[in-house]
Protein backbone atom coordinates (compact mmCIF):
# COMPACT_ATOMS: atom_id res chain seq x y z
CA UNK A 1 0.00 0.00 0.00
CA UNK A 2 1.87 3.30 -0.87
CA UNK A 3 2.44 5.65 1.78
CA UNK A 4 0.18 9.26 2.01
CA UNK A 5 2.40 12.28 1.50
CA UNK A 6 2.35 14.25 4.94
CA UNK A 7 1.26 17.76 4.55
CA UNK A 8 3.67 20.50 5.88
CA UNK A 9 1.58 23.54 5.18
CA UNK A 10 -0.68 23.72 8.29
CA UNK A 11 -0.82 25.40 11.18
CA UNK A 12 0.41 22.84 14.47
CA UNK A 13 0.71 23.58 17.67
CA UNK A 14 3.87 22.57 19.76
CA UNK A 15 2.46 18.78 20.49
CA UNK A 16 1.24 18.62 17.17
CA UNK A 17 4.56 19.47 15.95
CA UNK A 18 6.43 16.78 17.89
CA UNK A 19 3.84 14.33 16.40
CA UNK A 20 4.50 15.25 12.73
CA UNK A 21 7.61 15.25 13.46
CA UNK A 22 8.01 11.46 14.06
CA UNK A 23 5.62 10.70 11.54
CA UNK A 24 7.98 12.44 8.70
CA UNK A 25 11.54 10.63 10.45
CA UNK A 26 9.43 6.92 10.40
CA UNK A 27 8.48 8.03 6.44
CA UNK A 28 11.59 9.59 5.35
CA UNK A 29 14.41 8.20 7.30
CA UNK A 30 15.61 5.91 5.18
CA UNK A 31 15.92 7.80 1.96
CA UNK A 32 17.53 10.47 3.16
CA UNK A 33 20.27 8.53 5.02
CA UNK A 34 20.68 7.38 1.49
CA UNK A 35 21.21 10.87 0.62
CA UNK A 36 23.24 11.58 3.95
CA UNK A 37 25.77 8.41 3.26
CA UNK A 38 25.78 9.76 -0.91
CA UNK A 39 27.23 13.36 0.27
CA UNK A 40 29.09 12.92 3.06
CA UNK A 41 31.01 9.53 2.23
CA UNK A 42 34.33 11.91 2.19
CA UNK A 43 33.68 13.56 5.47
CA UNK A 44 32.87 10.26 7.14
CA UNK A 45 36.27 9.31 6.22
CA UNK A 46 37.77 12.39 7.44
CA UNK A 47 36.42 12.09 10.42
CA UNK A 48 37.97 8.48 10.81
CA UNK A 49 41.34 10.48 9.87
CA UNK A 50 40.67 12.89 12.97
CA UNK A 51 39.86 10.02 15.50
CA UNK A 52 42.98 8.26 15.01
CA UNK A 53 45.05 11.14 15.79
CA UNK A 54 43.20 12.83 18.43
CA UNK A 55 43.22 9.21 19.65
CA UNK A 56 46.54 8.41 19.21
CA UNK A 57 47.67 11.91 20.56
CA UNK A 58 45.89 11.47 24.46
CA UNK A 59 47.15 7.68 24.49
CA UNK A 60 50.61 9.15 23.69
CA UNK A 61 49.63 11.88 26.60
CA UNK A 62 48.82 8.67 28.88
CA UNK A 63 52.13 6.91 28.08
CA UNK A 64 55.23 9.00 27.55
CA UNK A 65 57.38 5.57 26.65
CA UNK A 66 55.23 5.33 22.79
CA UNK A 67 55.71 8.95 21.83
CA UNK A 68 57.20 12.08 23.20
CA UNK A 69 55.31 14.81 24.81
CA UNK A 70 55.76 17.31 21.81
CA UNK A 71 54.76 14.70 18.95
CA UNK A 72 51.44 13.99 21.19
CA UNK A 73 50.64 17.45 21.31
CA UNK A 74 51.15 17.51 17.90
CA UNK A 75 48.86 14.70 17.17
CA UNK A 76 46.01 16.52 19.29
CA UNK A 77 46.59 20.01 17.76
CA UNK A 78 46.48 18.84 14.46
CA UNK A 79 43.09 16.69 15.35
CA UNK A 80 41.39 19.64 16.88
CA UNK A 81 42.44 22.09 13.86
CA UNK A 82 40.98 19.22 11.40
CA UNK A 83 37.88 18.77 13.65
CA UNK A 84 37.00 22.67 13.38
CA UNK A 85 37.42 22.92 9.89
CA UNK A 86 35.44 20.36 8.90
CA UNK A 87 32.91 20.30 11.83
CA UNK A 88 31.77 23.73 10.06
CA UNK A 89 31.99 22.52 6.38
CA UNK A 90 29.90 19.36 7.54
CA UNK A 91 27.49 21.19 9.70
CA UNK A 92 26.76 23.57 6.63
CA UNK A 93 26.19 20.58 4.52
CA UNK A 94 23.72 18.67 6.19
CA UNK A 95 22.04 22.21 7.30
CA UNK A 96 21.75 22.31 3.59
CA UNK A 97 20.67 19.07 2.64
CA UNK A 98 17.79 18.88 5.15
CA UNK A 99 16.37 21.89 4.00
CA UNK A 100 16.84 20.96 0.28
CA UNK A 101 15.43 17.60 1.02
CA UNK A 102 12.19 19.07 2.60
CA UNK A 103 11.77 22.19 -0.17
CA UNK A 104 11.55 18.91 -2.46
CA UNK A 105 9.10 17.28 -0.30
CA UNK A 106 6.84 19.85 0.28
CA UNK A 107 6.79 20.35 -3.77
CA UNK A 108 7.24 17.32 -5.12
CA UNK A 109 3.46 15.26 -5.84
CA UNK A 110 4.77 12.06 -4.54
CA UNK A 111 6.51 11.12 -1.70
CA UNK A 112 9.71 10.36 -3.71
CA UNK A 113 12.83 12.92 -3.08
CA UNK A 114 15.38 12.91 -6.01
CA UNK A 115 18.78 13.34 -4.10
CA UNK A 116 20.28 15.09 -7.62
CA UNK A 117 17.55 17.41 -6.83
CA UNK A 118 18.48 18.15 -3.25
CA UNK A 119 21.84 18.20 -4.67
CA UNK A 120 21.27 21.07 -7.41
CA UNK A 121 19.31 22.54 -5.25
CA UNK A 122 22.44 22.95 -2.51
CA UNK A 123 24.83 23.94 -5.23
CA UNK A 124 22.29 26.63 -6.56
CA UNK A 125 22.48 28.16 -3.20
CA UNK A 126 26.44 27.45 -2.62
CA UNK A 127 26.56 30.99 -2.27
CA UNK A 128 24.52 32.26 -0.04
CA UNK A 129 24.80 28.94 2.08
CA UNK A 130 28.58 30.09 2.50
CA UNK A 131 27.44 33.84 3.11
CA UNK A 132 24.60 32.59 6.03
CA UNK A 133 27.62 30.54 7.61
CA UNK A 134 29.84 33.23 7.93
CA UNK A 135 26.91 35.53 9.26
CA UNK A 136 25.52 32.55 11.44
CA UNK A 137 29.17 32.50 12.94
CA UNK A 138 29.23 36.59 13.62
CA UNK A 139 26.12 36.33 15.11
CA UNK A 140 27.15 33.21 17.20
CA UNK A 141 30.09 35.10 18.66
CA UNK A 142 27.72 37.85 20.08
CA UNK A 143 25.86 34.88 21.76
CA UNK A 144 28.41 33.83 23.65
CA UNK A 145 28.77 37.02 24.86
CA UNK A 146 25.55 37.53 25.89
CA UNK A 147 25.88 33.70 27.45
CA UNK A 148 28.83 34.60 29.26
CA UNK A 149 27.12 37.66 30.92
CA UNK A 150 23.79 35.48 31.47
CA UNK A 151 25.69 32.73 33.37
CA UNK A 152 26.74 35.29 35.94
CA UNK A 153 23.25 36.01 37.25
CA UNK A 154 22.09 32.55 39.26
CA UNK A 155 19.15 30.50 38.29
CA UNK A 156 17.64 33.19 36.40
CA UNK A 157 20.34 33.66 34.65
CA UNK A 158 20.81 30.20 33.15
CA UNK A 159 16.95 29.82 32.74
CA UNK A 160 17.24 32.95 30.53
CA UNK A 161 20.45 31.38 28.52
CA UNK A 162 18.58 28.50 27.82
CA UNK A 163 15.40 30.01 26.66
CA UNK A 164 18.12 32.35 24.03
CA UNK A 165 19.91 29.44 23.01
CA UNK A 166 17.00 27.84 22.18
CA UNK A 167 14.84 30.78 20.15
CA UNK A 168 18.26 31.29 18.67
CA UNK A 169 18.72 27.94 17.27
CA UNK A 170 14.73 28.38 15.96
CA UNK A 171 16.07 31.46 14.30
CA UNK A 172 19.11 29.66 12.33
CA UNK A 173 17.36 26.76 11.26
CA UNK A 174 13.56 28.90 10.67
CA UNK A 175 15.88 31.88 8.32
CA UNK A 176 18.18 28.99 6.41
CA UNK A 177 14.74 27.51 5.46
CA UNK A 178 13.68 30.69 4.44
CA UNK A 179 16.51 31.15 2.14
CA UNK A 180 16.77 27.47 0.80
CA UNK A 181 12.42 27.36 -0.19
CA UNK A 182 11.92 30.89 -0.84
CA UNK A 183 15.01 31.57 -2.66
CA UNK A 184 15.29 34.82 -0.64
CA UNK A 185 18.89 36.29 0.05
CA UNK A 186 20.29 36.22 3.28
CA UNK A 187 19.29 39.74 4.55
CA UNK A 188 15.72 38.95 3.80
CA UNK A 189 15.82 35.52 5.27
CA UNK A 190 17.39 36.13 8.49
CA UNK A 191 14.31 39.03 8.32
CA UNK A 192 11.64 36.89 7.92
CA UNK A 193 13.00 34.19 10.06
CA UNK A 194 13.11 36.79 12.74
CA UNK A 195 9.65 37.95 11.54
CA UNK A 196 8.67 34.49 12.06
CA UNK A 197 9.89 33.31 15.69
CA UNK A 198 9.31 36.70 17.39
CA UNK A 199 5.56 36.43 16.49
CA UNK A 200 5.84 33.00 17.72
CA UNK A 201 8.57 33.06 20.41
CA UNK A 202 7.25 30.53 22.98
CA UNK A 203 6.29 27.89 20.29
CA UNK A 204 10.22 28.53 18.77
CA UNK A 205 11.48 27.56 22.75
CA UNK A 206 9.37 24.90 22.94
CA UNK A 207 9.57 23.44 19.65
CA UNK A 208 13.61 23.42 20.26
CA UNK A 209 13.95 22.45 23.37
CA UNK A 210 11.44 19.17 23.49
CA UNK A 211 12.78 17.83 19.64
CA UNK A 212 16.55 19.06 21.06
CA UNK A 213 15.88 16.83 24.11
CA UNK A 214 14.17 14.11 22.45
CA UNK A 215 17.41 13.67 19.58
CA UNK A 216 19.34 13.26 22.49
CA UNK A 217 17.88 10.66 23.54
CA UNK A 218 17.44 9.05 20.40
CA UNK A 219 21.64 9.47 19.58
CA UNK A 220 21.67 8.05 23.10
CA UNK A 221 19.96 5.09 22.54
CA UNK A 222 21.95 4.45 19.14
CA UNK A 223 25.51 5.55 21.22
CA UNK A 224 24.29 3.05 24.04
CA UNK A 225 24.60 -0.16 22.16
CA UNK A 226 28.44 0.26 21.24
CA UNK A 227 29.04 2.24 24.23
CA UNK A 228 27.95 -1.16 26.52
CA UNK A 229 30.55 -2.99 24.16
CA UNK A 230 33.05 -0.61 24.54
CA UNK A 231 32.86 -0.41 27.91
CA UNK A 232 32.68 -4.40 28.92
CA UNK A 233 35.55 -4.62 26.91
CA UNK A 234 37.37 -2.18 28.54
CA UNK A 235 36.21 -3.81 32.22
CA UNK A 236 37.68 -7.20 31.04
CA UNK A 237 40.81 -5.89 29.75
CA UNK A 238 41.42 -4.12 33.00
CA UNK A 239 40.31 -6.88 35.23
CA UNK A 240 42.71 -8.96 33.31
CA UNK A 241 45.67 -6.56 33.78
CA UNK A 242 46.14 -5.72 29.64
CA UNK A 243 48.48 -2.73 29.42
CA UNK A 244 45.45 -0.64 27.38
CA UNK A 245 48.05 1.95 26.75
CA UNK A 246 50.33 0.00 24.53
CA UNK A 247 47.40 -2.44 22.87
CA UNK A 248 46.51 -1.79 19.38
CA UNK A 249 43.17 -3.21 19.53
CA UNK A 250 41.89 -1.12 22.42
CA UNK A 251 43.36 2.24 20.00
CA UNK A 252 41.48 0.45 17.16
CA UNK A 253 38.30 0.37 19.06
CA UNK A 254 38.90 3.63 20.94
CA UNK A 255 39.35 5.24 16.97
CA UNK A 256 36.14 3.93 16.01
CA UNK A 257 33.91 4.53 19.01
CA UNK A 258 34.88 7.96 18.69
CA UNK A 259 34.30 8.38 14.61
CA UNK A 260 30.79 6.86 15.19
CA UNK A 261 29.95 9.49 17.87
CA UNK A 262 31.15 11.82 15.55
CA UNK A 263 28.73 10.49 12.41
CA UNK A 264 26.05 10.22 14.70
CA UNK A 265 26.32 14.10 15.85
CA UNK A 266 26.57 15.07 12.55
CA UNK A 267 23.27 13.58 11.63
CA UNK A 268 21.75 15.02 14.53
CA UNK A 269 22.53 18.55 13.04
CA UNK A 270 20.33 16.90 10.00
CA UNK A 271 17.16 15.88 12.41
CA UNK A 272 17.97 19.45 14.12
CA UNK A 273 17.42 21.19 10.31
CA UNK A 274 14.26 18.68 9.70
CA UNK A 275 12.57 20.23 12.99
CA UNK A 276 13.10 23.73 12.21
CA UNK A 277 11.86 23.03 8.47
CA UNK A 278 9.03 21.92 10.33
CA UNK A 279 8.63 24.72 12.49
CA UNK A 280 8.97 27.37 9.50
CA UNK A 281 6.24 25.97 7.28
CA UNK A 282 3.92 25.83 10.24
CA UNK A 283 4.76 29.22 11.58
CA UNK A 284 4.67 30.18 7.65
CA UNK A 285 1.03 29.45 7.45
CA UNK A 286 -0.32 30.53 10.66
CA UNK A 287 1.41 33.71 9.65
CA UNK A 288 0.25 34.09 6.23
CA UNK A 289 -2.71 31.17 5.82
CA UNK A 290 -1.23 30.82 2.08
CA UNK A 291 -1.86 27.21 1.85
CA UNK A 292 -5.37 27.47 3.07
CA UNK A 293 -6.05 30.23 0.85
CA UNK A 294 -5.25 28.02 -2.25
CA UNK A 295 -7.27 25.62 -1.37
CA UNK A 296 -10.69 27.97 -0.40
CA UNK A 297 -9.87 29.67 -4.16
CA UNK A 298 -9.22 25.74 -5.72
CA UNK A 299 -12.86 24.55 -3.98
CA UNK A 300 -14.13 27.90 -5.25
CA UNK A 301 -12.91 27.39 -8.31
CA UNK A 302 -14.69 23.85 -8.18
CA UNK A 303 -17.82 25.07 -7.68
CA UNK A 304 -18.25 27.45 -10.20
Amino acid sequence: MPQKKIEFRQQLGVGDIVTFYFDFLKQNFKSYLNIFISYNGIFILAFLGISYLLITGFIGMANEDTMSEMESGLYVGFGFIAFAIVFIIVAALNYSLSAAYVSNYVTNDTIEVDKTKVWKQVKDNFSNIVLFVLLLVVIYVGFLIVSVILAIIPIIGSIAQSILNFAVSGWFGVSFMVMIHQKQNITNSFSEGWNLIFKNFWKTVGVNFILSLLNYLLIFLILSIPGILIGFYSFHAVDSGLDMSNSIVVKIIWIIALWLVLIVFTLFNSLMQFVNSILYFSLHEQTYNDFIRAKIEEIGEDIE
